[in-house]
């Protein structure tokens, strides 16, 4: 993609921010009983700002013209932090330095020295991302001590690029990595994080503290990690947009791991363009020129090179996208089901298919090959590289130095079992094959082959341009006893074979949101990201939280399971 076509899409993508309309979110927001166009006390943010709603572009618009600072706006996420998150705990932590950032973000802004689209811009960060300067627990008591002393890589890169370091969020404990029946959004650290739609419901995991505080407007953007669902589920149950990196795209060094061979941070937003911009940093967005596969990647992705601001004779959000390449017209998408799922989110799906043709899609139902075998694969393979990195990890922390430690503490402290007391994957973790051994080997290179193949065999096959599923079902109640109710499989390709993946919200069923996953081939991460903006436009299914105690009934669907997140 040529320089000219770059531009083009970031001014469609960037043009569509400025010019979301944000009267209709507030009144939304007045019908629920809601407003977060004002600070909790009611003192108003900005003429015009919606937390809710508002986007990155249309901040630093602000923030260019004057009208509005980065020590505003973080005071009045730090304000709705304080009032919002006792109902849903998703937020651990907030940063002592979160207005001295602040304060340096402005100064930049007056001299006319910004660091680009991020410089001013709260981020919480999912707390099993190391910070010299905060805690890093991964929910775990055993990491509770001193904090690791230097900041994970993506850390480095969000500094650097002038974002507001807000605070920690609280995550499934070890990733949902620890029992056979865990709790999704439970750790000992942090407690249960409840899903702001309805607070009875999970809000799965395990980047569960970041989806749920993007739902309920606690930051702008948050970082979520992922092994296998771990950002799009969260993001699909929690009604927000997660996007899952192609492998390597942004570093995992200095994140609590599972799997070197699946583990990625990537962002998690209210909407697409957020993003879409968030990942530029986190990629290192012109610094990875010479990184073939990374530019490949990165190439047609959003980024702001100025602070745009609002001029007379920008062109409609319909006209941007018909022009620069995010329209729908043309586009090949085919259509994975996943009835098992049950009849209400295959509801949401057919009504999403019948808008997506409308906008001139072309939709077609596909069901993507191999997938029994890459479930029976998954597991054991995660197993043996669990036990392999993460004893690498703790060997750099204190506390625990390896596995066999780390279960020894749990079965010592009263205070991990006061959920659930399983700790069976560690312990099978522990007694697995090395990475060395060759049925290990071949198991992973099984699993390379046939995740990408039920992919690209898939869009080949149909001329797509995306494959999407519905990422979620409805939230289940949130049961330490019974433990979770789902293994979702339609997170398992893009995972496996280190493919990007995309949430969006598509709808919702009894007040529950119901996200539409996409999923592209290697490395193409800003293609998919242009069309879940364009998606994203043509659903409009994105509300805000209620807050409700409990809802109707949504009957369970099988027994407890483990999911691997």
């Amino acid at each position: 993609m040529g320089k000219r076509s770059i531009a083009a899409m970031t001014a469609a993508l960037v043009a569509g921010s400025l010019l979301t309309s944000v009267p209709n979110a507030g009144a939304q927001d007045a019908e629920h009983g809601t407003n977060s166009s004002s600070t909790p006390t009611g003192a108003p943010l900005a003429p015009g700002v919606d937390l809710d709603t508002v986007t990155i572009p249309q901040l630093q618009a602000r923030m260019a013209a004057g009208s509005l600072t980065s020590s505003t706006l973080t005071r009045a996420y730090l304000r709705r932090i304080e009032n919002v998150d006792p109902r849903i705990h998703a937020v651990l932590r907030t940063s002592p330095t979160a207005l001295r950032q602040a304060a340096a973000s402005d100064a930049r802004h007056r001299h006319g020295k910004t660091l680009g689209p991020l410089d001013g811009i709260p981020v919480l960060l999912k707390d099993n991302v190391n910070t010299r300067d905060m805690p890093t627990t991964a929910g775990s008591l055993a990491l509770a001590g001193s904090p690791p002393g230097t900041d994970a890589a993506l850390v480095t890169r969000l500094r650097k690029a002038g974002a507001v370091i807000l605070g920690k969020t609280n995550l499934s404990e070890w990733a949902n990595f620890r029992a056979a029946k865990p709790t999704s959004g439970w750790s000992a650290v942090g407690g249960q994080t409840n899903n702001p739609y309805v607070l009875d419901r999970n809000p799965c995991g395990s980047s569960s503290g970041s989806a749920a505080a993007l739902a309920a407007s606690l930051s702008q953007v948050a970082i979520g990690t992922e092994t296998d669902g771990s950002i799009v589920c969260p993001a699909g149950m929690n009604g927000v947009v997660g996007h899952k990196p192609s492998l390597g795209l942004v570093s995992q060094s200095g994140v609590v791991p599972i799997s070197a061979e699946q583990d990625t941070a990537g962002p998690m937003a209210r909407n697409v363009i957020d993003t879409a911009l968030t990942l530029s940093v986190l990629s290192g967005g012109e610094s990875s020129r010479g990184d073939g596969a990374r530019s490949g990647a990165l190439r047609g992705l959003p980024v702001l090179q100025s602070n745009p601001g609002p001029s007379s004779g920008l062109p409609t959000e319909d006209d941007a996208a018909a022009d620069h390449g995010t329209s729908l017209r043309g586009k090949r998408i085919g259509l994975w089901r996943l009835p098992s799922l049950g009849a209400d989110v295959d509801a949401v799906m057919t009504r999403t298919a019948k808008k997506l043709r409308k906008a001139g899609a072309v939709v077609v139902e596909v069901t993507p090959p191999y997938q029994a075998r890459l479930a029976e694969l998954e597991f054991p393979a995660l197993l043996s590289e669990f036990h392999r990195d993460i004893d690498a990890y703790l060997g750099t922390r204190e506390g625990p130095r390896n596995l066999a430690e780390l279960i020894e503490f749990n079965r010592s402290s009263p205070e991990e079992q006061t959920c659930f007391a399983g700790q069976e994957l560690f312990e099978q973790a522990l007694a697995a094959p090395p990475t060395t051994d060759p049925t290990y080997r071949a198991m992973r290179a099984e699993l390379k082959d046939l995740s990408r193949r039920s992919i690209d065999e898939t869009m080949a096959a149909h001329h797509l341009d995306a494959i999407t599923a519905p990422t979620n079902p409805p939230a289940w109640t949130t049961d330490c006893a019974r433990g979770d109710n789902d293994v979702i499989p339609s997170s398992t390709p893009a995972a496996v074979a280190g493919y990007p993946s995309l949430s969006v919200p598509a709808g919702s069923v009894n007040e529950l949101p119901v996200g539409l996953l996409l999923m592209a081939g290697d490395h193409q991460d800003a293609k998919l990201l242009s069309l879940g903006a364009a998606v994203e436009h043509r659903l409009k299914a994105w509300r805000a939280p209620r807050y409700l105690p409990t809802a109707g009934h949504v009957a369970p669907r099988g027994g407890a399971v483990a999911d691997i997140r």
